[in-house]
């Protein structure tokens, strides 16, 4: 793994590297929306990416990055989420072997994913430790690659792509938002948004009850996650090694918001927009609607990271 942090120039080599691949995401506004937080809101829509999720640019980038040998080998990660069915379509777009790990407790339709994009999934028990131990074995057997959803500089600089196309198309925003995981999207974001416009302003938005990249940011240090408790399903994970200190350098502050408000937040967004998003997409808008009152910037771009919503399970 790379171990130098990503720069502007490996965004825009992604951005022509996933260019025959990945889909150029529309940026949609919403007038009633822009009443509501009293300030104009773009929303990229990264839920009509490939996959369902902003996860497909930086596997993609990561999978088309390698040489021949080293993709001859296959790739492989463990992930019980979007990560893991991005990382399954790079490989079949390259044509190569893909092994997932995944928790024996993934949800259904994120394993039918995985599997009908031709990946090899080898389940484990539903624990972190045991998902890096199985992910080893797998390496160790197969010389297989590691692409990580977030903590790799190939993934960072795929992940940067969002902001770049969004600033291509709307460059006079003053602050761009992005949902904060672990990571990788937010600091992707930080590096393309300051390399073409160095007075933007990037903030996060974090459930509550994920609240690590909150309280990482004020401590100054990774703070790890312990027992998240929160619908938004891709906002888990801690905060990488890779990804803390672009973070730390770069992103103004971290909003927190609560079940209700990524709830309402959702909901407002399917009814208004028409559009289908999932629950780690919502903390953006329920960060913006907490304190409409705070001005944080007149021209927003809003990250809606992914629309795979478990439609059997909705939180209404």
């Amino acid at each position: 793994m790379n171990k130098i942090n990503p720069t502007f120039s490996d965004v825009e080599t992604a951005a022509e590297r996933i260019a025959p691949f990945a889909e150029k995401t529309p940026v949609l506004t919403c007038s009633a929306i822009n009443e509501m937080v009293d300030a104009k809101l773009y929303f990229k829509c990264e839920n009509f990416q490939k996959v369902g999720a902003f996860k497909f640019r930086g596997a993609c980038n990561a999978v088309f990055s390698l040489t021949d040998e080293q993709a001859s080998k296959g790739v492989a990660t463990h992930s019980s989420g979007n990560h893991a069915a991005a990382l399954a379509l790079s490989g079949k777009l390259r044509g190569i072997p893909v092994h997932i790990v995944m928790p024996s407790n993934a949800p259904e339709n994120k394993k039918q994913a995985v599997e009908g994009y031709g990946g090899k999934i080898t389940y484990c028990e539903p624990k972190v430790h045991a998902r890096e131990v199985t992910l080893k074995k797998v390496i160790d057997k197969t010389h297989s690659i590691e692409i990580h959803p977030y903590n790799d500089k190939r993934t960072i600089s795929g992940q940067g792509t969002v902001a770049l196309e969004l600033l291509q198309s709307h460059p006079d925003l003053d602050v761009i938002i992005t949902p904060i995981g672990g990571g990788g999207l937010i600091s992707g974001t930080c590096i393309a948004a300051k390399g073409l416009n160095p007075n933007v302003t990037i903030i996060g938005a974090e459930p509550k009850g994920a609240d690590d990249a909150f309280l990482s940011l004020e401590k100054g240090e990774i703070v790890p996650q312990l027992n998240p408790n929160t619908i938004a399903d891709g906002l888990l994970s801690s905060l990488g090694t890779k990804t803390f200190p672009i973070i730390y350098k770069h992103v103004s502050k971290i909003i927190t918001v609560s079940e209700n408000e990524i709830i309402r937040a959702m909901r407002l967004l399917w009814e208004r927009l028409n559009i289908i998003i999932e629950p780690s997409s919502a903390v953006v808008l329920g960060a913006l609607m907490k304190h409409p009152e705070e001005n944080i910037g007149n021209k927003i771009g809003v990250i809606l990271s992914g629309g795979n919503a478990d439609l059997n399970n909705l939180p209404w």
